[in-house]
């Protein structure tokens, strides 16, 4: 079976041996309980495979969303780690900071802009959806109630 996800450029290699091995070792550590730690276990909970269609996907990506939607554009400590030079190379990395961030301020600052607008737009859907549906079920449990009290008795 051809892997779509498993492509090897390479002359001579079966892929679909690569990947049925790597297929077994995964079957044999997973019975071995290499994979039982909880962390694995809360990673694999947070899989976008494993919560597609389920109520935690969109408010696990929503969340997600809300703490990386804005691009950082503070200053950082510069650190130099070769001992020949420090003061120099951190001095120079210091000043070509400065002229970048002159350079990209304005640019980080539009995409912040840009990034709230769009999470402010999705909560916004997302708010509206789940009110309306809720709207929708509460109705549609009404109208199942008012059908089943006409159906006769027998």
């Amino acid at each position: 079976m051809k892997d779509p996800c498993l492509e090897i450029h390479a002359p001579n290699v079966d892929v679909d041996r690569v990947a049925s091995e790597i297929r077994a070792t995964l079957a044999r550590k997973k019975e071995a309980g290499a994979y039982a730690d909880p962390v694995v276990g809360l990673a694999e909970r947070f899989n976008p495979d494993a919560l597609r269609g389920s109520d935690e996907f969109l408010r696990y990506y929503l969340e997600s969303l809300r703490e990386m939607v804005f691009v950082d554009i503070n200053d950082f400590d510069i650190v130099e780690r070769r001992s020949r030079f420090r003061w120099l190379l951190k001095r120079l990395k210091h000043v070509l900071w400065s002229l970048l961030k002159f350079y990209t301020y304005r640019l980080w600052s539009q995409q912040n802009r840009i990034n709230g607008v769009f999470l402010s737009t999705i909560e916004n859907m997302e708010n509206r959806y789940r009110d309306r549906l809720g709207r929708l079920e509460a109705r549609l449990a009404e109208l199942e109630k008012e059908q089943e009290c006409r159906k006769p008795r027998t």
